[in-house]
């Protein structure tokens, strides 16, 4: 793990270099095949090591990092077309890359904190520098405070945990905390508002619509994903205590993934559409990590790798229509099966995956989570019907209005995807669908 982390860090004069965008991004791409390999098909594998500490929930989000950072360089080719600060963009995505990395390597909760919390730095000035318009300074305010409001009370909680245990490791974990709701909320909270739960989730569709592309990619595909790491890894001080109030987080997930899922279909922004649909499934991530079951763990955790690449990919065809359109409103991008013919079929690839049509890796994760919210509470089965209707109502919304009806006029006739662009498709496409095969990773790793 170690020999990872030099690897990016002897990277860091590469990004300095003229003419190096496309080298870093191949050596990007390099290190992810390379952390592939690490890959151990033994029982031991499941748990934590010792060393850089990695299991196998570790080691799937620290490869869909490698694999979203390089897809990220991948798709902002206009940065680098027009000089847009790219050696200090590449140099900005490498730090992300690597606090992200040591957030899932570290076994300790302080250390965690630390990286979890730094991350947010490099995200800002993506949002803030590369972003669009001057609503980017109020958005990366409202994420700015939206997390670090959440998060304070957790350091005083980690350290009041620290002077009980005078131990902050992961192993060392045990349920001393059976009564302490205070301390349960404190530690929940910073998870939850990152993860976004209904309620506190406001900062993510600004975020993502001020975002570039690359800010929406990796904010889609790994920050959210943090909470529910967090939470994962926290879980075993309160289990009594989860068993008695979890039932208010999964009340609040249901209920408003059902809303979210209605403001979805009362969009005009693409952006924002894909934002909220974010919101929708990560409120059933946060229901299935709190029924505490089997279950509900691994298909929370397939359901992150799966949104993580589905997800990051809408992002992805969004922005290459507002690349020839100039605009992101579904009433501008509307009719562009005529203007863009070949990239009706990836839209219609990354929406079917986006509503959990087979063989997504969002299918598996969606089936164990009925299977475990169900079997949690019989009641839920009403907001999980609907949650799952409207699921595919808006990923068909998104489709049928963006590639169906009449052609804007102020377009040209006809403009085709380039090479790049369906590669970097191809590449969120093909690891979502083909992950279902080896689907024993996704759910073995307790």
């Amino acid at each position: 793990m170690m020999s990872m982390l030099i690897s990016l860090l002897f990277l860091t004069p590469l990004c300095f270099l003229t003419e190096s965008y496309w080298m870093v991004q191949c050596l990007f791409f390099m290190l992810s095949f390379i952390f592939m390999f690490y890959l151990q098909s033994t029982s031991m594998f499941i748990y934590l090591s010792y060393f850089m500490g990695i299991d196998l929930i570790s080691f799937g989000l620290i490869l869909l990092t490698f694999w979203i950072c390089s897809l990220m360089l991948m798709a902002s080719e206009s940065i680098y077309q027009f000089n847009y600060n790219y050696s200090f963009f590449l140099f900005n995505i490498l730090c992300l890359l690597i606090l992200l990395y040591l957030t899932f390597c570290s076994l300790n909760l302080f250390y965690f904190y630390l990286f979890f919390e730094s991350s947010l730095i490099p995200t800002l000035f993506l949002i803030i520098g590369w972003g669009y318009q001057p609503e980017r300074l109020q958005a990366g305010i409202y994420l700015l405070f939206y997390t670090l409001f959440a998060s304070l009370p957790m350091l005083i909680g980690i350290f009041n945990m620290y002077s009980d245990y005078c131990s902050l490791m992961y192993f060392m974990f045990f349920e001393d905390y059976s009564m302490n709701i205070l301390f349960y909320a404190v530690l929940l909270f910073a998870f939850l508002v990152k993860m976004p739960m209904f309620l506190v989730h406001l900062w993510l569709p600004k975020a993502h619509v001020e975002a570039p592309i690359s800010g929406s990619m990796i904010l889609a595909g790994i920050l959210l994903k943090l909470g529910g790491y967090g939470m994962v890894r926290v879980f075993k001080l309160f289990i009594s205590l989860g068993l008695n109030l979890n039932i208010i987080w999964v009340v609040i997930s249901l209920l408003g993934g059902f809303l979210v899922s209605l403001i979805c279909m009362r969009q005009v922004d693409l952006k924002s559409l894909i934002a909220y649909s974010s919101v929708s499934h990560m409120s059933l991530v946060i229901a299935g990590i709190m029924t505490m079951t089997y279950w509900g763990l691994n298909g929370s955790y397939t359901l992150m790798i799966g949104h993580g690449l589905c997800s990051s990919g809408l992002f992805c065809l969004a922005n290459i229509s507002y690349e020839r359109t100039g605009s992101r409103s579904l009433l501008i991008n509307k009719g562009m099966m005529n203007f863009m013919p070949s990239m009706c079929l990836w839209w219609f690839l990354l929406s079917s995956s986006n509503m959990a049509a087979p063989p997504s890796l969002n299918l598996l994760g969606e089936i164990s989570l009925l299977n475990s919210i169900i079997g949690w509470s019989w009641g839920s089965m009403i907001f999980i019907s609907l949650l799952s209707f409207f699921g595919a109502a808006y990923s068909l919304y998104l489709y049928s209005y963006s590639q169906h009806g009449e052609l804007y006029s102020g377009l040209y006739s006809c403009c085709n995807g380039k090479l790049r662009e369906f590669i970097l498709l191809m590449l969120h496409w093909l690891p979502l669908n083909l992950l279902i095969l080896k689907g024993d990773y996704c759910m073995l790793w307790l």
